[in-house]
């Protein structure tokens, strides 16, 4: 098995930060910890956060205020106009042919590359996504943080570019599949859980399956064999 090139520190100081900011400890308009108690926590020297922290700030996570300190701010989101909105549902079933090709290599190399830090916060994503009863952004924030253990910020982008048609595609599903909801989640449930374990069993063959198998069993929910 061919070793990824360990990416810069500041990077994944960066994944760490935006996981950080995505949780309940630190909601919009709070204070982050000053420079030396982030430094200390992520086991790097203040340079290294500081580039990680520039990047969360040209990217509109978080505001610094002089002589205050940093400050998480309403997350922006990429443009996507090459994608665009779902018109149709001949669109629909096209994006999630999209998805399933795409996704199931991220799963392979997340389960190549995660760290054990990444998959914590992909059994985070999946405890907090079976306690959602609702679950569409639970749900797309568990491929999100599977697309950043893959160590590729462009399936990072990737993602986080159609991430407002994950959100229309989950909700089509869920409005026009044939079974209901009780009998469904499940089956979905199942999905997710084997994913994971996938990624932190660092089975890249089961993770590319486990995904294309999910991602396939929606096209199966919402179109029928």
């Amino acid at each position: 098995m061919d070793q990824a090139p360990r990416r810069p520190l500041s990077e994944e100081v960066y994944e760490r930060l935006r996981d950080l900011l995505a949780s309940e400890s630190f909601p919009r308009d709070s204070r982050l910890p000053g420079e030396v108690e982030l430094a200390r926590r992520f086991s790097v020297s203040r340079p290294v956060l500081r580039q990680a922290l520039a990047r969360l700030r040209a990217e509109g996570h978080v505001v610094s205020r002089p002589g205050s300190g940093s400050y998480v701010r309403e997350p922006t989101r990429p443009a996507s106009p090459s994608f665009g909105p779902l018109h149709s549902i001949p669109d629909m079933r096209a994006f999630l042919e999209f998805r399933c090709s795409v996704e199931s290599e991220v799963a392979a190399h997340a389960a190549r590359r995660a760290d054990q830090a990444a998959i914590t916060i992909i059994r985070q994503r999946l405890q907090q996504l079976e306690q959602d009863t609702v679950g569409l952004e639970a749900d797309v924030a568990f491929h999100h943080a599977i697309a950043r253990a893959s160590g590729n910020r462009f399936f990072v982008t990737t993602l986080e570019a159609f991430h407002e048609q994950m959100i229309s595609g989950i909700r089509l599903t869920r409005e026009l599949a044939g079974r209901p909801e009780g009998e469904r989640r499940p089956e979905i449930a199942r999905e997710h859980a084997r994913i994971a374990e996938a990624i932190a069993g660092a089975d890249e063959a089961e993770a590319h399956r486990a995904m294309a198998d999910h991602l396939r069993g929606g096209i199966r929910r919402l179109f029928g064999a």
